[in-house]
């Protein structure tokens, strides 16, 4: 039976107990990317309309492992061999991680780890993942009633650097900052020399109507999280999330501010190591709990990873910080299955989240150093898929 991401998302969610209610309904986009930013329902509302009664429960390849495996202080290995893996397709794997400059790769299936290669317990920077990490942190805020997806840049204060945002500017909302569709086209800190140059003009689209992936809505939703809460993104990382589900390696002190004369509103890189990047990956492939913990809201997880804007030629859609496979074929590209999502940073940084196939890769590179491109990562996406014995993503 074929099923949409959006069902096997809905299922997946509704079947997780104890989970907080969350008012995420999207309000529908306008423009040429209206049909795939239509009005999403919550998680439970989806879950009854994907499919009948009997099929509510449906379990993904994670609810049949009975009991589930939860990393301990240090992750369990266990032998590819036990799961089906191919050794010998395996070091195909580690040959071409290395021939494209790979630094650290981590695959985890099942919740143990099945391969790795390099060095995962090096803190790297990892770029725009980032923005899923801040997307996990607003899920729990909005949860708290401590931000309010529809409240606008105006209603904020939110304003910047001369020429100052215009009065439909700041009719923008949160929801739509997350969507990257603010239609705020001021100059941004941290912006690539591409992102300049295709940085569209001021005004040229109204707030809600236009995916441009825009590093001026990820930094003042930084801002906007830090009042909300009175924090700053590392701390509350720390304490939301990465103490609660025991990463190894990361402190606050590995995020910094970037500031500088474009924008009042900093950009928040950060380091993590691959082995606590595949914790976070864990954490949403089991629906945001930790063992009996609900860390991020359930239905967070399900709506902020469902596709809103197709792009990239349509072979993927940018969700709520999250990029998505989608609905009905996955991610040709990347050869990912209908139900993975992805966080992915310049240069190689990559945090795959594979649901059909209960399966978390964590890809990284060296900053600066070396590049692996989209075309490079899906090969070696389709090497691990050989190794697996998964076969075509398709359902």
């Amino acid at each position: 039976m074929k099923i949409s991401r959006r069902q096997f998302l809905a299922l997946t969610a509704a079947g997780l107990a104890g989970a907080p209610p969350l008012a995420l309904a999207a309000a529908p986009a306008a423009g040429d990317a209206a049909d795939a930013s239509a009005a999403l329902p919550s998680a439970a509302a989806a879950a009854s309309a994907a499919a009948p009664a009997s099929q509510a429960s449906a379990p993904s390849l994670a609810d049949l492992a009975d009991p589930p495996v939860w990393p301990g202080a240090e992750w369990e290995r266990i032998d590819p061999d036990k799961l089906g893996w191919s050794p010998d397709d395996l070091d195909d794997v580690h040959a071409y991680a290395a021939s494209i400059g790979t630094a650290s790769l981590l695959i985890v299936q099942h919740g143990r780890v099945v391969d790795s290669f390099g060095e995962i317990a090096a803190r790297r920077e990892i770029n725009s993942v980032r923005k899923s990490l801040l997307s996990a942190l607003i899920g729990i805020a909005v949860a708290e009633g401590k931000i309010d997806l529809d409240a606008t840049l105006g209603s904020l204060g939110i304003d910047d650097r001369p020429p100052a945002l215009s009065e439909t500017e700041k009719q923008a909302t949160v929801r739509e900052l997350l969507q990257a569709r603010s239609g705020v086209y001021h100059p941004a800190l941290y912006e690539t020399a591409a992102e300049k140059r295709l940085r569209p003009a001021r005004g040229s689209h109204a707030p809600g109507s236009f995916w441009y992936y825009n590093n001026w809505d990820f930094n003042v939703l930084g801002t906007i999280y830090e009042h909300a809460v009175g924090a700053s993104i590392f701390d509350s990382f720390a304490q939301r999330i990465a103490t609660p589900i025991g990463m190894q390696d990361y402190r606050a002190r590995d995020g910094r501010y970037v500031r500088g004369a474009d924008s009042i509103h900093p950009a928040y890189p950060l380091h993590m190591s691959a082995r606590d990047l595949a914790r976070f990956g864990l954490l949403y492939l089991r629906r945001g709990q930790w063992r009996q913990r609900a860390i991020v809201p359930a239905a967070w997880v399900a709506e902020s990873t469902t596709g809103v804007s197709p792009t990239r030629g349509g072979d993927a859609e940018y969700a709520w910080l999250w990029w998505a496979g989608l609905p009905d074929s996955g991610a040709a590209g990347l050869k990912l299955p209908p139900g993975a999502f992805w966080a992915e940073g310049h240069g190689g940084q990559y945090l795959i989240v594979d649901p059909l196939n209960d399966m978390v890769v964590v890809h990284q590179t060296v900053a600066g150093r070396t590049r692996v491109s989209a075309p490079a990562m899906g090969r070696l996406m389709g090497l691990i898929h050989d190794a697996a014995g998964i076969g075509a993503p398709m359902v």
